[in-house]
Order: structure tokens, then C-alpha cells, then sequence
């Protein structure tokens, strides 16, 4: 397999239990699931693009659209909730005949991957957890905003400015553009309102409790950005403190996206973690 990704048409679509999911697959190797979080405008191409050719020259990196995000079908009748995501991601690994794989979560997809484990702790190899919510999360001025959210690509841009990164280089024309495009899609915003604002939302049921965060024995690592204004620092810490296996990295003067805002930094450290003692990423 080739491990250069240009750009989201670089992706592909496989049926996974009857939704049409698109998914990029790149590299080659012990396969590495990476799973976007629930940012409007969000697909795996947004948060991943920069990730995928780091981790593919050692991996086989596997990213898909969740369902009612990016360019994966948007069934009329889904209903949306945590454990429709955490289907999903099983049925897709099953698509393509995937039995066992190390998860890299980003948010939401971190949410996802604690309930993967504690289901089926013998499907998932490692698991890294960046920005994930967790045990102590309140509601956050950044979530707020998230959830706030109408489309329009000002908003888009003060949205990403306010709530993402501390650093506002990396809020590039480019980077709005992308989200503001992938928000404004058929169907797109509709789904995101119903995830997030119908009667039974979805984002009430993303609480974990300690309880069962401590049964959770898969060997984990724990990404956070120091000044996140989405998921703040300290439930990372509370989550460490309670997960088995688990190791933090805190990344100085950088916010909810360190896999953007410090790509190289990230990529080095994931690599790394996922890697025999004896195996490289360079």
C-alpha cells in the first residue's frame, strides 16, 4: 500500500453492518484504527491528515468516518448514541477483517475506544487516548461553543481560534475552509443537531465512572493539551489515576488538537508507544 495520503479523496467506502462507510487505509503492518472526535465540519481527513503519513511508514493506519460524521451514509433511521459508535467501529473492523488492532481516539473517538475495551478487551492491542473525556468532566466553555456551533465560515473560524489551539497559525484558510465545507454538507448538520440537541442526545451518555474505568486493563496512553479548553487537563490526571496501564503526556502551551497543533510531537510520541522496544518510527 502506498503512504501518501493528498487529500480526503484519497479515501474508501466498505459496507459495515449496511452503512456505507468511507475510510482511509494507508501503510502497511500491525493494523492502528484512528477514530476523530465530534467537532462540527469533523471527519477523519480533519483530524487525522497529518498523522496518517507519520504513523503509516510503520503501520497499516485506518481511519474512518464515524457514523453521521464525514462522507459515511447517514442512515435515515440511525439513531445516534454511544453504543451505535461503538457498533459501528465493530462491524467496520469486522468489514475488513481486522480481529485485533491498536485504537488512537481523539475525543469522542477516545470515548468510543474506553468503550471498545471494556467490551472486548482481547480485539484491542494498545489504545491511545488524546483530549478523551473521562471521569470529573463538566460541562466546558469550549463544549459549549462546539455545541452552539451554526454554520457559517466566520463562525467556523472563531469557533476553531477560540476553542482548538493556542497557537492561531495553525487555523489556516485552509484548515476553515475544510471544516466549514464538511459542516455545511447534505445531511451533515442535521445529524450533528440530532446528535447533540434531540430528547435522547447522544453527548449525555459519554460519562464514564470510575468504576468502570478501573477495569479497563488494556495498556494505554494518555495525550492531553495543557491549556485544553474542551476537555480540561484534570480529567486526564483523574483518568491516569484510575486506568490500570496507563501512562499521560502533557503537552505545554497547546490546546484540544495536539495531534495539529504539536503534529510531530504527537506522531513521535504514538509511534513510540505503539512500537516493540526495538522498532522506530523514522
Amino acid at each position: 500500500m502506498t503512504t501518501t495520503v493528498t487529500d480526503e479523496a484519497t479515501g474508501r467506502t466498505v459496507d459495515a453492518g449496511g452503512i456505507q462507510t468511507h475510510y482511509h487505509d494507508l501503510g502497511s503492518g500491525d493494523p492502528v484504527l484512528l477514530l476523530h472526535g465530534s467537532g462540527p465540519g469533523v471527519s477523519a481527513w480533519a483530524n487525522w491528515r497529518l498523522t496518517i503519513p507519520a504513523l503509516a511508514r510503520q503501520y497499516r493506519v485506518i481511519a474512518p468516518d464515524i457514523v453521521g460524521f464525514g462522507h459515511t451514509e447517514r442512515p435515515a433511521d440511525v439513531h445516534y448514541s454511544l453504543a451505535t459508535w461503538i457498533d459501528h467501529i465493530w462491524v467496520f473492523m469486522d468489514a475488513l477483517g481486522i480481529e485485533r488492532a491498536s485504537v488512537v481516539g481523539n475525543s469522542l473517538g477516545g470515548r468510543i475506544s474506553l468503550g471498545m475495551a471494556a467490551q472486548h478487551p482481547e480485539r484491542l492491542a494498545r489504545m491511545v487516548l488524546m483530549g478523551v473525556p473521562g471521569v470529573g468532566m463538566t460541562p466546558t466553555e469550549g463544549l459549549r461553543a462546539l455545541r452552539e456551533y451554526e454554520p457559517s465560515l466566520e463562525n467556523m473560524r472563531q469557533l476553531l481560534l477560540g476553542c482548538f489551539a493556542v497557537d492561531p497559525t495553525i487555523i489556516t484558510d485552509d484548515l476553515v475552509r475544510i471544516r466549514h465545507e464538511a459542516s455545511i454538507a447534505a445531511g451533515a448538520f442535521e445529524a450533528y443537531r440530532d446528535m447533540f440537541f434531540s430528547p435522547r442526545h447522544a453527548g449525555s451518555q459519554l460519562a464514564i465512572e470510575a468504576d468502570e474505568v478501573v477495569t479497563i486493563n488494556t495498556p494505554t496512553l494518555l495525550v492531553h493539551g495543557r491549556e485544553d479548553k474542551v476537555v480540561p487537563v484534570d480529567v486526564a490526571w483523574n483518568m491516569v489515576r484510575l486506568l490500570p496501564d496507563a501512562d499521560l503526556t502533557v503537552f505545554a502551551r497547546c490546546g484540544h488538537w495536539t495531534q495539529i497543533e504539536r503534529a510531530d510531537d504527537f506522531s513521535d510520541l504514538v509511534c513510540r508507544f505503539l512500537a516493540r522496544p526495538s522498532s522506530t518510527c523514522s
